[in-house]
């Protein structure tokens, strides 16, 4: 498993109720925060006091937590509710049965309230043996390098040309993923149709929507 600095070690227990105990979290999310997560340790912290690196304009720390889980998945709202608490980006490194996975989240400030984040989607590897999960630090500055771990975790799941700015890249690929799911929504409802009228007109959205999906 990845071997980060040692001066970005930091080793600290943190507890799961910390997380929902102060806030209005439904009686559900709760139960699953409880059953889904063992333990959560705050394993590193990447500043430019720990490592270095500049501070990014985006990114001023990154904070590398080891979530043990009870079960081999998670329910993205769990993280959710991390991230929505700690107002640093997070990179999550989850172990089940000696297995890990590395999770990250695109989070970027919210626009309609201060010193709040969101996080439009996750992105994570499979299930890996230790010796097969490796991130690199690839960059100069804090920005960079939480950009590189988006790109490297996200694989072949992001569509980035060399150069493309991440949250584009991030963008194209949520409008890829909505056109194919149109595109498998219509093929279903194309062979349930027997009208050859209709079957026209659907076959005509599906070639539409494959020339719109052919330009990305």
């Amino acid at each position: 498993m990845f071997q980060f600095p040692k001066s970005t070690e930091y080793g600290r227990r943190i507890a799961k109720q910390k997380f929902y105990d102060n806030l209005t979290v439904n009686a559900s999310l709760k139960k699953i925060f409880s059953e889904e997560i063992s333990s959560i340790i705050w394993r590193n912290k990447f500043s430019p006091e720990t490592i270095n690196l500049a501070k990014g304009s985006n990114v001023s720390e990154i904070e590398v937590l080891l979530i043990k889980c009870n079960q081999p998945s998670i329910d993205n709202r769990v993280l959710q509710l991390i991230d929505r608490e700690i107002s640093f980006h997070i990179l999550f490194l989850l172990e089940y049965n000696d297995r890990f996975q590395a999770w990250i989240g695109y989070k970027e400030a919210s626009l309609s309230k201060a010193d709040t984040f969101k996080v439009n989607r996750y992105y994570n590897t499979e299930w890996l043996k230790a010796e097969e999960l490796s991130l690199s630090i690839d960059g100069l500055s804090l920005d960079a390098v939480y950009d590189n771990f988006v790109r490297q975790i996200a694989g072949d799941k992001l569509a980035v040309e060399s150069g493309t700015d991440l949250k584009q890249a991030i963008e194209e690929s949520a409008e890829l993923e909505k056109l194919k799911k149109q595109i498998a929504t219509l093929g279903t409802k194309l062979k349930n149709e027997k009208q050859f009228n209709k079957q026209v007109e659907i076959n005509l959205e599906i070639k539409l929507l494959n020339r719109k999906l052919s330009e990305y």
